[in-house]
């Protein structure tokens, strides 16, 4: 039987993201252990948590990191840990923000902060901070990184968001306005990056094991005066098939998955990592 292949067909060749020691079956690009070697990315929030994780996670692939966060202790110790580049910058001050650095490859937003009251007791002031630093800095820092990933034909977007990016919850309303505001951000950004090489996407996780979330259980524990470990399985994941706080390591799995040469095709995408919550 003759084969359905023209004689001009051949098995995809190596590219400059994956060198011939890193092809897999058929030529498709397997990660290597380093395969972000000459990159650099910017990943705020990076002193604690997830964006820690994803510090580490994308240096231990070879990429240089800028760690921006305002606990600059913290975020100098990641820094030295990860040979990446300190930036204790307060993302809710637009003149710093614009002076982080343009020139980086990839880009993790991951940067936030939660406060929980009824809408019409909600602090105005507050709201707005929390727009400042969820919306307004993760815009500011794409305006100005894309011109050099455009330049390059190659860039990555992480955004970390939430489930509550794409559900809402009561008292949370800055919050959920927020995370909903960067998935529309991120959708953009990967319709307009999308010509130049550009990839944007959501991550979106329940509730993570990050000193934000301890927070929230012990806080709700003395409140309602029941043990942090009902706070846990009778309030955060009530709503979670899966019966446990998610892992920063997971998130920065994802997040290293998402600059990898396997997902090039993935781009305006939020993914769940949120224990069947939006199953519901």
């Amino acid at each position: 039987m003759e084969s359905t292949r023209g004689p001009q067909a051949r098995p995809p060749q190596p590219t400059a993201d994956a060198p011939a020691a890193e092809q897999g079956h058929a030529g498709l690009p397997l990660p290597g252990g380093r395969f972000l070697a000459g990159r650099t990315a910017l990943v705020t929030g990076a002193a604690s948590g997830i964006g820690r994780s994803c510090a580490y996670a994308l240096a231990a692939a070879g990429a240089h990191v800028h760690v921006v966060d305002r606990a600059a202790d913290e975020a100098k110790a990641v820094a030295e840990e990860t040979g990446g580049t300190v930036h204790p910058v307060d993302l809710a001050d637009p003149e710093a923000v614009d002076a982080l650095p343009a020139e980086v490859d990839i880009v993790v937003n991951n940067a936030g902060f939660q406060h929980i009251a009824p809408l019409h007791e909600f602090p105005p002031e507050r709201f707005a901070a929390i727009q400042r630093v969820m919306v307004e800095a993760p815009f500011r820092i794409l305006r100005r990184t894309l011109p050099h990933m455009y330049d390059r034909g190659w860039g990555r977007i992480v955004n970390i968001s939430s489930v509550h990016g794409l559900r809402a919850s009561p008292f949370k309303s800055a919050y959920v306005t927020a995370k909903h505001a960067l998935e529309g951000l991120s959708k953009v950004t990967a319709l307009e990056g999308a010509p130049h090489g550009v990839t944007s996407n959501c991550l979106c996780p329940g509730y993570v094991r990050t000193p934000l979330v301890t927070e929230q259980i012990a806080a709700q524990s003395r409140a309602h005066g029941i043990p942090e470990a009902q706070v846990l399985d009778e309030v955060l994941l009530a709503t979670s098939a899966v019966k446990r706080l998610v892992e920063p390591e997971e998130v920065a799995g994802a997040a290293l998955w998402l600059c990898g040469p396997l997902s090039a095709s993935v781009t305006g995408m939020s993914l769940p990592m949120d224990g069947g919550w939006t199953a519901r």
